[in-house]
């Protein structure tokens, strides 16, 4: 992406502008992006709807004062972000459903609610494309998977992509994968926090300064993260060479090992891959 080659993509309305919404729009507004119709965004609150409308190209709607917002938002957008929480979604595609042109792309960003639901309440001129990013996309450093609806066409998907393609990379894959994908990719950065919230205690209680302990511990994750995409070895190679034999790192990995986090991992993401079917469910 260059300012000699704009990204250039049609009008987008995001309906909910939460954290999630919030992080892709402001990927939207990095520079040699180019959106032809502008963005539109609905919220809630006035409050937090004037703190969008102040943004270059974006026309921001309140929910609690202007009862047709969502209806004005979508009107001659061509893609359509419904970013509520999902027990939302429902009645808001009822709301909105005679005010998409044919031809709208409807791209789902809500965890759990399956393209089924959306094609069940939109007219079948309207394509769904179900996805869900994570909240790198503000820095552009972004994993979205994509999954396309049973009516939308390769176009439709390739909008999609094109759309996620500005805040970061890109993965296509069946809609039953979505799920799986949330837990990895969509939670993900939580698990890093974390992690790195866990490493940071330790350190202060080794003795260090909460300003030193997040400057290793902040500094050793970004390293790393730059090290390995830098790198043409993988992960497992990183660590044998920082891992000297009967060295210090070898006997804190053996620790970790003895913790078994694989296991620990997989409990985890079983757990969010049961609560997005919950959700899915409409618990």
């Amino acid at each position: 992406m260059s300012a000699d080659a704009p990204v250039k993509l049609p009008s987008i309305a995001f309906l909910g502008a939460g954290s999630m919404a919030r992080a892709i729009l402001a990927g939207l507004l990095q520079p040699g992006i180019e959106i032809e119709g502008g963005i539109r965004a609905t919220n809630r609150s006035r409050e937090r709807a004037d703190e969008l409308d102040g943004l270059p190209g974006v026309t921001s709607y309140a929910t609690e004062t202007d009862a047709t917002a969502n209806r004005s938002a979508v009107a001659g957008a061509k893609v359509v972000v419904v970013a509520v929480k999902p027990a939302m979604v429902p009645d808001l595609l009822r709301e909105i459903a005679d005010a998409l042109d044919p031809g709208t792309v409807v791209v789902s960003v809500a965890a759990g609610v399956t393209v089924a639901t959306y094609e069940s309440l939109l007219p079948e001129s309207v394509a769904v494309i179900r996805s869900m990013p994570n909240t790198p996309a503000v820095v552009g450093r972004a994993v979205t998977g994509v999954a396309a609806g049973t009516r939308s066409t390769d176009d439709d998907l390739a909008l999609a992509v094109a759309l996620f393609e500005t805040v970061g990379d890109v993965i296509v894959v069946p809609e039953e994968q979505i799920d799986a994908l949330s837990t990895i990719s969509g939670s993900g950065p939580a698990y890093v926090f974390f992690l790195i919230e866990q490493l940071t205690a330790t350190a202060i209680d080794k003795g260090f300064t909460p300003e030193q302990a997040a400057l290793m511990v902040e500094g050793t994750f970004r390293g790393a993260s730059e090290l390995l995409a830098a790198s043409e070895y993988d992960p497992a190679e990183l660590r044998r060479r920082v891992t000297s034999p009967k060295g210090t790192t070898e006997r804190a990995i053996a620790v970790l090992e003895e913790a078994r986090l694989k296991e620990v991992f997989d409990r985890a993401t079983d757990a969010a891959l049961a609560r997005a079917r919950e959700l899915a469910a409409g618990a």
